[in-house]
């Protein structure tokens, strides 16, 4: 890129609604995964904040870049998603069981 180019804002906007779509998508597949805990399936209530950060963070990012709009101000918002979605997701770690040594030795 030189100098003269300007940053197209737009497009980052883009990829990083795609990479927060994409970790969303990814936190489904990690849930299920996780180890069974108590058996109550109360992890899959984490689904509840991601999805609120995902309708809105991305939803909006999305709708703005398919028209064009405010592209600096929808790139900021992609940003925070994806730092909203590194804030919680760390906690959520935390918070889920972790394996058994027996279970970590089958895998």
């Amino acid at each position: 890129m030189t100098p003269s180019q300007p940053l197209n804002f737009r497009r980052i906007a883009a990829v990083l609604a795609a990479a927060g779509t994409l970790f969303w998508l990814y936190t489904f597949y990690a849930i299920a995964h996780v180890a069974p805990g108590d058996g109550t399936g109360f992890q899959w209530l984490a689904v509840i904040p991601l999805g609120m950060i995902f309708g809105l963070f991305f939803l909006p990012v999305w709708l703005l870049v398919a028209i064009g709009r405010l592209p600096r101000f929808t790139a900021a918002l992609g940003a925070g998603g994806l730092i909203a979605f590194a804030v919680i997701w760390a906690q959520l770690l935390q918070e889920f069981p972790k394996p058994s040594s027996i279970e970590t030795q089958l895998y």
